[in-house]
């Protein structure tokens, strides 16, 4: 199963890339074409990052987040404007690519347990990006696009941190909590995270859901879920492997993959 990619760690920075004049183009393009075709879609990644925080990041990729519906509409889309395209894994994730630069359609984290819904692009606050409107993932989605992105290659957690100190908090923290669901924990572990890394900063988080997590957090250790022994492979199926393969545990990876909403390429699915 493809994973999300391992990207070159880099110093994190307010200073704008310098983007080569052919991918402005292309990706200038790519936004133009899907907005006319009336495409739902968000700007995430790198752009979206930055919307929310200030960091840039030079990216070669332009990542988009859609329903699974739309994916084959996409694709058309982008193959008829000569780009090749694949779908490396149904689950989350398909390609267009010209020359150096690719298009990501992202329609979930690979382990299918975040999957994107036609109210994350409706939530989206629409900006300019490369000269043209579009919308941006909203801070709430882009906090729960992250949540699972724990491998040992790549960690989103100072993402996820950075987006709440520059956000100051101020987004719909009940909107977060819906789309993790069971998986509030690990919301929980972030925000432990963030007050370890900003200790002056702790009120960026209302105390009505420092309250509610912490007394979660209590009830389920006082009251453990015998149903539910092992979810490590969601963090990162190679470094929890030996529980899987030799240890005997649940295989929660492949349980949440086997139920999501996989890619079709028939465009006559779109809602």
């Amino acid at each position: 199963m493809p994973e999300e990619q391992a990207k070159p760690s880099l110093v994190s920075s307010s200073r704008h890339p310098a983007f080569p004049v052919e991918q402005e183009s292309l990706f200038h393009e790519v936004i133009e074409l899907m907005e006319r075709d009336c495409i739902p879609f968000a700007i995430s990644g790198a752009f979206a990052l930055n919307q929310h925080t200030g960091i840039w990041r030079d990216t070669k990729d332009l990542d988009l987040f859609l329903p699974a519906a739309e994916v084959a509409r996409s694709l058309e889309l982008l193959a008829s404007d000569g780009f090749a395209t694949e779908v490396p894994d149904a689950v989350w994730l398909a390609k267009a690519r010209r020359g150096d630069y690719f298009v990501d359609l992202i329609t979930g984290m690979s382990n299918g347990v975040v999957r994107v819904e036609y109210s994350w692009i409706s939530r989206a606050a629409r900006s300019e990006i490369f000269g043209v409107s579009a919308r941006v993932l909203a801070p709430e989605e882009l906090i729960a696009s992250k949540v699972f992105v724990t491998r040992r290659e790549r960690f989103d957690g100072a993402d996820i941190c950075h987006i709440i100190y520059r956000t100051r908090g101020r987004f719909d923290w009940s909107r977060l909590l819906d789309l993790l669901g069971e998986h509030w924990q690990m919301l929980y572990w972030y925000l432990v995270l963030y007050h370890y890394v900003y200790p002056a900063d702790s009120d960026c988080v209302p105390r009505e859901i420092w309250e509610e997590l912490q007394q979660r957090f209590k009830v389920e250790v006082a009251y453990p879920n015998r149903a539910i022994d092992f979810r490590g492979s969601l963090i990162d199926e190679k470094m929890f492997n030996i529980d899987v393969v030799e240890w005997g545990k649940r295989n929660a990876l492949e349980e949440h993959r086997r139920t999501a909403e996989l890619i079709d390429l028939d465009p006559g699915k779109a809602a």
